[in-house]
């Protein structure tokens, strides 16, 4: 007779990401690990005395979601924040930082998260109108996708940048009207930082506190490990910490972050970082951003904007990232990096390759994350150097109906490569899907609905909706692949770690249109109920 589990659920629709068991009625565990996978019948002899059962009530379990692109730090502690991811309208945009304003009095300083470009489709948004919303205190308001940010006139006159004052980094500007003065409008960080870096920062322990409730709202949507994207060996410390003293809920992949100002010496951070293997906490990867976004006009593309005559830019030289490239490559680093421009995409695999000719071949399972545009003869290129494309379902605009302004921004001839998830799997290209927290929602629900339910722009466009189950493979066993972990986690199988997620409903059965409804019932992370409702 087995050993008794601890934990049974049965009556499941169980899809469990193994090939050799596909589906199942139900999983036991005892202690962290997966000790039975099978029909409802054989799971009876693994109940004990003091095994807890739980009725699936034929819901959908799946291994635990495994988001491969995430800030989990940063998304905590913006829950802070004045959240404006809902704000259709400058009328709205108003009423949501006054109420926020109005709610926290005390606070030296107003922030705002997840403004969406759309809002502004058709305007500016200028430091005179920030300043009509808040006229005693510095205010700034964010981009949903940080690379964009705009600050009223008190704030940019503390940064000494109103009539003044330059970037901190390339490929960043500080707009600025005919008079040299700041219009309030800041791309990307080294127009950002001067502000941002004047905004008082929480101290350890609200920083803890933010983080614990990020934690709990995350194990809501039933995301059990992410690849943080951002990190240090300062950042990694806090999350073992809190390993250690019990209390980390969700695995967490964390890299060095390297800037164009990082040296070769340096990454001897990120070597430290590497021999941090915790159950929960692990470093070994290197971070990169080669370009900015779409949006902004701060993504590098081979061929002007559709709606500016302007290529974008890089933040590293060809030269510059191979170099880089090759020595963290050399040091056993998997390496991230941020590539939105088909430009920066084809730079980012040339420094790949030259690392690899340098190094020589190795199972380095390098990743390019977001990937929004893509040169046809750069596809092919993917699968011979083992890259890995790490993408962000929920990013692509639904349609190019004048929404969203990134179709509009690269042109009615790049639309068939945008976002190009079936293209590229097509090609033998192993992907990883994520959402980029907190630039969109975080319930991978969500990411799952667009990837289902995506559609052309234009007629006779190549189709990239995805399947469910090629879309479920990319949130869990291919993300687990993704992080070197694919003989520990991201299946439901026998001695794999007790990661997993009871759904509300039958995946399989609920139309596409209407998967944004489901969410879990229970989330397990390591054996251990982190969530249940």
């Amino acid at each position: 007779m087995p050993q008794p589990a601890d934990f049974l659920i049965a009556h499941a629709r169980a899809l469990t990401m193994d090939a050799d068991i596909p589906r199942a009625e139900a999983v036991a565990v005892r202690g962290n690990r997966i000790t039975f996978v099978g029909s409802n019948a054989e799971a009876q002899s693994y109940r004990g005395p003091h095994t807890r059962v739980v009725d699936a009530q034929q819901c959908t379990l799946l291994p635990g979601f495994i988001d491969a692109h995430f800030h989990l730090m940063g998304g905590s502690l913006d829950l802070s924040d004045a959240q404006l991811e809902n704000v259709k309208t400058l009328t709205e945009l108003r009423a949501a930082v006054q109420t926020f304003a109005a709610q926290n009095a005390s606070l030296p300083w107003r922030v705002g998260r997840g403004l969406k470009y759309a809002v502004l489709a058709h305007d500016r948004l200028a430091r005179q109108q920030l300043d009509d919303l808040i006229t005693d205190r510095p205010l700034i308001v964010y981009a949903y996708d940080y690379h964009t940010a705009w600050a009223n006139t008190k704030a940019l006159e503390l940064a000494g940048i109103l009539r003044g004052g330059k970037e901190s980094a390339p490929n960043s500007e500080i707009m600025r009207d005919a008079a040299g003065v700041a219009t309030g409008e800041l791309r990307e960080g080294g127009a950002i930082d001067p502000v941002e870096n004047l905004i008082p920062k929480p101290d350890a322990a609200r920083n803890r506190a933010l983080l614990q409730r990020g934690l709990k709202f995350i194990a809501q949507t039933g995301v059990t490990s992410v690849h943080n994207m951002d990190g240090d060996m300062e950042r990694l410390a806090l999350y073992a910490a809190l390993e250690d003293v019990g209390e980390m809920t969700l695995r967490v992949y964390v890299p060095y972050s390297v800037t164009p100002e990082t040296t070769v010496e340096q990454l001897v951070e990120a070597v430290e970082m590497k021999n941090v293997q915790g159950d929960y906490v692990r470093g070994g990867a290197a971070k990169f951003f080669m370009d900015g976004v779409i949006e902004s006009y701060t993504a590098l593309l081979l061929a002007p904007y559709a709606d500016l005559n302007t290529w974008g830019d890089a933040n590293y030289s060809a030269e510059h990232f191979a170099r880089m490239a090759l020595e963290c490559d050399r040091r056993g680093l998997q390496i991230h990096v941020h590539s939105i421009g088909d430009a920066a995409t084809r730079r980012t695999l040339d420094g790949f390759e030259a690392a690899q000719r340098a190094n020589g071949r190795r199972d380095s399972r390098h990743r390019i994350e977001h990937i929004e545009l893509i040169h046809p003869d750069d596809i092919p290129r993917f699968k011979p150097l083992g890259v890995i494309g790490s993408m962000q379902p929920y990013h692509c605009p639904p349609a190019a109906d004048g929404s969203d302004v990134w179709p509009e921004r690269v042109g009615r001839e790049r639309w068939p490569l945008s976002f190009a998830w079936q293209t590229l799997r097509e090609a033998g290209v192993h992907l990883a899907f994520g959402s980029d927290w907190p630039v969109v929602n975080y319930n991978p629900m969500l990411g799952v609905h667009a990837a289902l339910n995506r559609q052309p722009w234009a007629p006779g466009q190549p189709e990239q909706r995805q399947t469910l189950m090629d879309t479920l493979a990319s949130y869990t066993r291919d993300a687990a692949y993704a992080e070197f972990m694919e003989n520990q986690k991201g299946q439901l199988r026998v001695g794999w770690l007790a990661d997993m997620v009871l759904l509300s409903a039958d995946l399989e059965q609920t139309p596409a249109e209407a998967v944004a409804e489901v969410h879990p019932v229970l989330t397990m992370v390591d054996g251990r109920v982190v969530y249940e409702g």
